[in-house]
C-alpha cells in the first residue's frame, strides 16, 4: 500500500459522501434515513481503511506530514458531520461537510507527497498520535461550527435565526475546545520530554494559543447570552486563524527552525 493508492480509496468515498450529503436533503422517512446511512458508512470505512493500510505500509503513524494530516481531518470531518446529523437531523450541514472532507480529500489527490518510514527522534514518543490526532478531531469539530455559523450568519441577515443552531454550535464548540484543551497540554508534555521544556512561543505555539483564545471569545459571548452576528461571526474568524496555525505556520520568517513545521 502506498500514496499512489489513495485516489481508488479517496475518489470513492468522496462520492459516496457527497451522494449521503444530497439524499439527506429528502430523508424525512425511515426508508429515506437507510439509504443516507449506507453511503456514508461505507465512505467512512473506506477512508479508514485506508488509513489503516497505509499505516502498516509505512511502519509509522501517518502523521508527520502536511497531506497525512489533512487524510485525517477529512476521515474525522466525515465522520463529525454524520454524528451530528445522526444527532440533530441539520440535513443542510451533512451535505456541507461532506463537500468540505471531499475538498480536502481531493487536495490530497492533486497534491501527492513523498512520504518516508523515518520518523526523527522526537516523533518516536508516545506523545506523538495521542496529540496530532486530538488535535485534527477537535479541528473537525471547529469545521462543522463554523458550517453551521456560516449559515447562522445567512439566517441572521433574513431575521430567520434558528436558536437550535445556536445551541448546536455551542456542543460542538465546548466539545471541540475540550479536545484542543487537551492536545495543547499532551504537547506540552511531549515538549518537557524530548526537548526540556513546555513551551517555547515559537509561531505555531502562538498561533495555537491565539485559536484557543478566539475559540474562548465566542464561549464567553454564549455565556453572556448573545445569539446576534457577533457571536456567530466570531467562529468563521477563529477557524481562520486555526487554518492560518496549521497550514500557514511555514509562511512566516521566524517558523523556519520551528520543530512543528510539516516535513
Amino acid at each position: 500500500m502506498s500514496w499512489d493508492d489513495f485516489p481508488f480509496f479517496a475518489l470513492p468515498a468522496a462520492a459516496l459522501w457527497l451522494v449521503a450529503g444530497v439524499l439527506a436533503l429528502r430523508a424525512d422517512t425511515p426508508r429515506r434515513r437507510l439509504a443516507v446511512h449506507l453511503p456514508m458508512l461505507v465512505g467512512i470505512a473506506l477512508f479508514a481503511a485506508f488509513i489503516a493500510l497505509f499505516w502498516t505500509a509505512l511502519q509509522r503513524p501517518p502523521l508527520r506530514t502536511m497531506g497525512e494530516t489533512r487524510l485525517w481531518y477529512a476521515f474525522f470531518l466525515a465522520s463529525a458531520g454524520y454524528l451530528t446529523w445522526l444527532r440533530w437531523r441539520h440535513s443542510w450541514l451533512l451535505l456541507l461537510t461532506a463537500a468540505m472532507a471531499a475538498t480536502f480529500a481531493a487536495i490530497d489527490v492533486l497534491r501527492p507527497e513523498i512520504h518516508s518510514i523515518a520518523l526523527m527522534p522526537a516523533l518516536q514518543s508516545f506523545f506523538f498520535v495521542p496529540h496530532v490526532v486530538i488535535y485534527i478531531l477537535a479541528y473537525a469539530l471547529f469545521g462543522v461550527a463554523t458550517l453551521a455559523a456560516l449559515a447562522q450568519i445567512v439566517r441572521l441577515r433574513r431575521d430567520t435565526a434558528d436558536t437550535s443552531l445556536f445551541a448546536f454550535m455551542d456542543d460542538a464548540v465546548h466539545v471541540g475546545f475540550g479536545f484542543l484543551a487537551l492536545g495543547l497540554l499532551l504537547g506540552a508534555v511531549w515538549a518537557k520530554e524530548a526537548w526540556g521544556h513546555y513551551w517555547s512561543w515559537d509561531p505555531k505555539e502562538t498561533l495555537a494559543f491565539i485559536t484557543g483564545a478566539a475559540y474562548l471569545v465566542y464561549i464567553h459571548l454564549r455565556a453572556q447570552g448573545r445569539a446576534d452576528a457577533l457571536a456567530a461571526w466570531a467562529l468563521p474568524v477563529a477557524f481562520l486563524l486555526l487554518l492560518l496555525g496549521w497550514l500557514g505556520t511555514a509562511l512566516f520568517p521566524g517558523a523556519q527552525g520551528s520543530l512543528h513545521l510539516y516535513s
